[in-house]
């Protein structure tokens, strides 16, 4: 089993670092493998909807997006973490998801997916959304907690503080695991779910 968590981060050893932590040694007590890849302090532009991607099978622009698309493949789940900007996630991360998950072909059903999110004190919820969207529109399952999946802390550090916020990620990381393995067991026993043709349905003809 293997864990890729990207940190949207700008801030190598902040508050979501700091969340991420909390996983990392949880997945390790489990036997599971974990990397984190931080990206929030790259130089990653957004996508610009050339379409090469569907042609080359990788994004045009040669960055952070292409280093993690096989680690991306070879995991069996993904957690994305980002501190909250005006109720939204860091616009970095956003740009690396948005061409991650688009260029990308290989099939990522059942993969499990988490999103978690740090924040001083608002916009917490409306972020968490936001990136679990990437799951849902992916066949992802989505791995939850017992509670939302926030931590809260402004200065680097202050976190440590927020013990439900850490027990609340402790908690995702042993929910993960469990859905992962599930998962698993269920793909040796009955296979992926049957596919169907995509029934493209445009608003606008």
């Amino acid at each position: 089993m293997k864990v890729l968590m990207i940190n949207g981060s700008p801030r190598p050893q902040g508050n979501t670092a700091l969340a991420l932590g909390e996983l990392e040694r949880t997945f390790a007590d489990l036997g599971i493998e974990s990397e984190t890849v931080q990206v929030g302090q790259q130089a990653v532009r957004g996508c610009i909807a050339c379409g090469r991607c569907g042609e080359l099978g990788r994004c045009v622009f040669d960055d952070a997006v292409n280093v993690l698309a096989p680690k991306f493949e070879a995991a069996d789940g993904l957690v994305v973490a980002s501190p909250v900007y005006y109720a939204s996630a860091n616009a970095t991360l956003i740009a690396v998801l948005d061409r991650l998950f688009y260029s990308t072909p290989f099939d990522k059903t059942m993969k499990v997916g988490a999103s978690v999110v740090c924040a001083r004190r608002g916009g917490c919820s409306a972020t968490f959304d936001e990136l679990n969207k990437y799951f849902t529109i992916s066949n992802m399952p989505i791995a939850s907690s017992q509670y939302w999946n926030s931590i809260h802390g402004r200065a680097p550090g202050e976190a440590a503080a927020d013990e439900e916020g850490r027990q609340t990620m402790r908690v995702l990381a042993r929910n993960m695991a469990f859905l992962m393995r599930s998962i698993a067991l269920g793909k040796e026993r009955y296979g992926l779910p049957e596919t169907e043709p995509h029934a493209w349905t445009h608003f606008i003809r």
